[in-house]
Parts: C-alpha cells; structure tokens; sequence
C-alpha cells in the first residue's frame, strides 16, 4: 500500500522536535506493515530566518526537501494572513498540498491514500485535496483540533463536514473520541488508535552517570514540554514550593518563560527551578532517567506522549485526569492520576511517589505494554477499510 501523510505537524531540519508524534507513528508503520510512504508537511510562509521570530523563522529555514528515516518529505510553503488565517488558511494549505501531492504522483508515486493529521486546517485541506485526486482520506484528532478549535463556529462545522466527507477517523485517546461524537460526529466513524512508545529510543542509561553530567543529587522533578498558560507550569511552581527538598527541571520554551523564571525568584525557589530550554529526543532520555517523578498537569490534553516516554525511562508521573491520562496511567505503577487543580492534593501525590517508588524496571515494563506493533496493525486495517468502501462505491 502507498501512503501520503499530510500535516503541517511534522518535523524537519529546523525544527526537529515538530510533530514528532506524527513521524513517530508514520516510521513505526513504515517498519511494521506493508506501506510506503511519502510526506507532504506544508510550513507557513515568513520572508524573515532570523531566531528572533521564534517558529516562524524556523518554518522559513526548513528545506523545500528532506529524507527523514528513510522517506522523502516535502515541505510546500502555504500562506497564513493575521487575523483571517483561521478562516482561509485551510484554502491555502489545501493548494500547496496539492500541487506537492500532484508532483509526487507524477514522479511516479501514486499514491493510494490521504492519512492527514490534525483536524483543522489540514484535515478539512487534506478533504479538500483527496476529492481532487480521487483518493480517501483517513484523518486523525489529536488533541486540541478538537478541545478547543472544533468548539469555534466557523472551524466546527468545516470539521464536521471534513469528517463526513472523510473515509475514516482516527482519534488518539478515548476522551477525544467521546468529544467528537457530542459535537455531532457519527460514533461508526471514529476509531481510537492511541500512540505506541519507542522503547528503543526510550530507556534507561546509566542513572548515576547521567546525574553526573547533569550535576544532580537528591530527589528530582520533571516537566517537559511548552511553557503555555494551557500547561499550567504555575501549579509546578506550586508543588516545588510545597516540597522543599526537590529539584524541578523544566525543559521545553515557549512565551512564558520569562514570566515564570521571575515568579521563581519572587518565590524563593531560583536555586530549585532549572530552565533548561529545548532539548531533542535523544537528549530527553537522560532527563527522563534522572528524575523521580514527571510533572504534566495540563488544563487539557490529547495523549499526551511525554508520559509514555517518561515510563519508558523508569520514572512515574503524576498528572490530572485529562484528555488521554486516564487511558494511559491505569496502574499505581505507572504514576498518579490528580482530578484536581489544588497544589496541596498534586503535590501529595508526587510526594507518594518520591518517598514510596515503584522499581524503575516495573514502571518501564507498564510502559512496554503500549507497543507501536499493535497499533501499526489498526491502522492497517482501517486503511484496508477506507480503500474497500472506495472501491465498493467506484
């Protein structure tokens, strides 16, 4: 079978830690099924490369081509217009897929699929294109396309029309499936096909060695990902102030960073909080391993990988029961789930977790139990169905 995926959510040169969720699940079908892929991951236009203008001058600095893992990727240009970019911009990301889509086609890859990722814009572009290249489309929610877009009127109905005009759905948690079917969504439509961990990039090195290098002792926190409002790194703050004895590392950038690096200051803890910026997947497993417990204590969620690839290093979360939480830490060993905002309740639960651990062995043994071979396996056989019903209508 011959697939195009197709998401501006994807990774490349400049900006390597991009959708890497989305690649992840695409290599991991590439080596466990019958499928070849190509890529069409379009990126915003921006005349300007200079870092200053943060994620739209990498989209500026990313080739026009790459191979990633073995499969060619093209990045098409699409223009986003301030202030109207909502509205327009599946219009314009369906005309750059398309004329990518057609180039691949005539180079000699036809293609017998769509699999788009993110519902909105480039689920209702990639509706758009396969209608005009006469091929189905299987899309895939993942995760704030539909908590929060999907709820706008505008974007709402363009998704339940994509949706209805699309061969499939793919949602990656059961809490974003159950969404999509209040919206209006036809449950017969939906399918969860959550995320599998990478256990061979995932796993432990050597905890006392990598201490070392980070110059660590004591007892260590974690929180990875975008400094955002939505990540409510305020209630990390929160939980480093309540436990005095813990170090909390925070990887990851965003617009808060500065905020939160004042609040710190303000609140005693400049000499606990460490703001180490972004680091590349490689890098994180040595922060996964060092620490004892992972933070994410989101507003809301998809399926939220970072737990996944915390347990895959030895280390428990602690996270509230949101989005695809529930579906992914369903056992003590894996860590803790908080149904609530309270710092008191959150930090309650890190601390059973620091002073009462699970083995490291245990918790990456759990997380052995989200394999990708499964879930390559699902996705085959909705791709069967979505070109069956084709035929069956042709």
């Amino acid at each position: 079978m011959k697939v195009l995926l197709f998401s501006s959510l994807f990774p490349h040169a400049a900006d390597p830690a991009l959708g890497i969720f989305v690649e992840n699940r695409l290599r991991r079908l590439v080596e466990d099924e019958p499928v070849e892929a190509r890529v069409v991951a379009p990126v915003p236009w921006f005349p300007v490369t200079h870092r200053v203008f943060g994620r739209y001058a990498r989209a500026a600095r990313a080739p026009r081509f790459e191979i990633r893992a073995g499969i060619r990727v093209a990045h098409p240009r699409f223009v986003v217009i301030p202030k109207l970019g909502m509205s327009i911009t599946p219009r314009t990301l369906a005309r750059a897929g398309l004329a990518s889509a057609r180039a691949i086609r005539a180079s000699g890859f036809d293609f017998d699929l769509i699999d788009a990722h993110y519902l909105y814009p480039d689920g209702v572009a990639a509706v758009r294109m396969g209608e005009r290249l006469g091929r189905p489309v299987v899309l895939t929610a993942r995760g704030s396309d539909v908590a929060e877009i999907a709820r706008l009127p505008g974007p709402g109905r363009a998704i339940l029309e994509a949706i209805d005009r699309a061969a499939h759905v793919n949602s990656v948690s059961n809490n974003l499936r159950d969404q999509l079917i209040e919206l209006g969504a036809p449950a017969a439509k939906i399918t969860t096909v959550r995320n599998g961990v990478d256990l061979e990039r995932y796993r432990p090195v050597d905890r006392a060695a990598a201490r070392a290098r980070l110059r660590l002792s004591g007892r260590v926190m974690l929180f990875v990902g975008r400094l955002v409002a939505l990540k409510r790194l305020d209630l990390v703050l929160g939980v480093t102030k309540v436990l005095e004895d813990v170090t909390t590392l925070i990887v990851g950038t965003g617009p808060l960073q500065g905020d939160l690096e004042r609040q710190a200051r303000e609140m005693g803890l400049a000499d606990r909080i460490r703001f180490l910026g972004q680091k590349a997947p490689e890098e994180l497993v040595d922060y996964y391993t060092v620490a004892d417990v992972l933070l994410l204590l989101s507003d809301r969620e998809g399926w939220p990988n970072v737990l996944l690839e915390s347990m895959a290093c030895g280390t428990p979360v602690v996270c509230r029961a949101v989005g695809g939480a529930p579906d992914l830490v369903t056992d003590a060993t894996a860590g803790r789930l908080v149904r609530t905002a309270e710092v008191a309740a959150i930090a309650a639960a890190a601390r059973d977790l620091l002073e009462s651990p699970a083995p490291r062995e245990r918790v990456r043994a759990f997380a052995a139990g989200f394999d990708w071979r499964s879930v390559s396996a699902l996705q085959m056989e909705i791709f069967r169905g979505a070109l069956a019903s084709r035929s069956s209508l042709s």
